[in-house]
């Protein structure tokens, strides 16, 4: 049976694969197959450089012929590593093999025993895959999450004069404006998304044990120490980390998922926040054309893209969890627990992906009722107690809080009249009586 979107396990390769395509380009078995052909062809290269004095006689105009082989990387040769693969039974040895062969077609086969030279698979495996999500979320995700940024920035300059009736432990409470709830969300986002540029993409390379061994014995002359820096940081743009064990130790790839499960976090409560809008009709929502929001309820427009949203960004937090968890932690000099843990880093980042494009969409959706957000202002005129009585405390009026507690905890409802009622019982000037006669839940909104 051949694999399609109707027969996949995962609903990223299925229900959900069309919203995260671009991702396989960074986390397929066939891109960790190029990425690491990448790091092969560049470590020969900078060897070259060096250069090392088997290599010094090599043809540096051959260079970008090498560089071919990865810039042109395509599913025929990763299916013929995977093939080499089932003979060695060993995924980067296969890559190496396959290089060869392409060195072979170049007619520089007498420098084949230059790949791979000194290495341990992990020095492989700890640059392409730290390299792969680095420019996943460069070219994927933060595109997509300034995407998201800037449609709520847009929302708050447009409800920016929405006055609203707030809600504490979920019970009527001091107004406030719409524009500026999305801008709490703005901000948490803007601060967490910060702190995520600041971690490093770091990349172990040295040798099997950490300690350039083979490179050393080899070559004792050389500062192999120097070499893995500059090619980590200058060839491949990472952070190099040393010394480390057989493994990168994951530190800085824990914080980024953290940091991403942060951000994450923030969109499930805007995701919440405004479903719970919606339910108090507070926003109607656009309707398409053959669109069904119930089997069985005609009437029905369910606010399904927050949910879908809440629910992938919850499956990704649960997987960056255990990634940030697990990855930093090894036996002794290394097991391989964190290699078949690595292979599904793809799947949080596609789940992350659905979900902020889910909530992109139904940010989309909205239309804002503003008589009902008028209606419940108008409902509850106890709000504005907490201003009354704050300008009786500047006035040194005795127990204001007490006064206004037993006018607004009573059972009879308060509108203006009440409201305006009471302020004429005041022993207070007809100046200061005025001032609060001003205040009302739609202008109670502070700055």
């Amino acid at each position: 049976m051949s694999l399609s979107s109707l027969n996949a396990i995962s609903p990223i390769d299925g229900r959900y694969r069309s919203k995260v395509n671009e991702l396989a380009a960074y986390f397929s078995e066939e891109a960790l197959i190029k990425y690491r052909v990448l790091v092969e062809i560049e470590y020969f290269i900078a060897l070259c450089e060096i250069p090392l004095p088997q290599l010094s006689d090599f043809d540096t105009s051959l260079f970008e012929n090498l560089r071919d082989i990865y810039r042109n990387f395509s599913t025929e040769d990763a299916l013929n590593i995977k093939d080499i693969e089932k003979v060695t039974n060993h995924d980067v040895k296969a890559v190496e093999y396959f290089i060869k062969e392409q060195f072979d077609v170049l007619n520089i086969s007498k420098y084949k025993e230059f790949i791979h030279f000194g290495l341990t698979s992990q020095d492989i495996n700890n640059t392409a895959i730290p390299l792969s999500i680095k420019e996943a979320m460069n070219d994927v995700y933060v595109p997509e999450y300034l995407v998201i940024l800037n449609r709520l920035k847009e929302l708050i300059i447009e409800w920016k004069n929405v006055p609203m009736l707030a809600r504490t432990h979920g019970q009527p409470a001091s107004p406030t404006r719409l524009g500026k709830e999305i801008e709490v969300f703005v901000v948490r986002l803007e601060e967490q998304f910060n702190l995520l540029n600041d971690i490093p993409s770091a990349a172990k390379f040295g040798g099997a044990t950490g300690n350039f061994n083979a490179h050393n014995v080899a070559y004792p002359k050389i500062d192999w120490k120097s070499f893995g820096s500059k090619f980590v940081q200058e060839k491949l743009g990472l952070q190099h980390s040393f010394p480390t064990t057989q493994i990168e130790h994951y530190d800085h790839m824990a914080a980024l998922f953290d940091a991403l499960k942060r951000i994450n976090t923030i969109l499930i409560d805007l995701d919440r926040d405004i479903w719970t809008y919606v339910s108090m009709d507070y926003f109607k929502q656009k309707i398409k054309a053959g669109e069904v929001g119930s089997s069985a309820m005609p009437h029905k427009v369910n606010p399904i893209d927050f949910e879908n949203s809440e629910g992938n960004l919850g499956i990704a937090n649960a997987l960056f969890e255990h990634l940030s968890a697990k990855l930093p932690i090894s036996r002794l000099q290394r097991d391989l627990t964190d290699s078949t843990v690595l292979r599904n880093v793809g799947v949080p980042f596609a789940h992350t992906i659905i979900g902020l494009k889910s909530t992109l969409k139904g940010l989309n959706k909205l239309v804002l009722n503003e008589a009902k957000f008028a209606e419940d202002l108008e409902n509850n005129w106890a709000v504005v107690a907490e201003a009354i009585q704050t300008i009786l405390r500047r006035e040194g009026y005795p127990n204001p809080y007490e006064a206004l507690k037993g006018l607004t905890r009573t059972n009879e409802k308060i509108n203006q009249k009440t409201m305006s009622d009471f302020i004429e019982t005041l022993d207070v000037s007809d100046e200061i009586k005025s001032e609060l006669k001003q205040i009302t839940p739609s202008n109670y909104t502070g700055i």
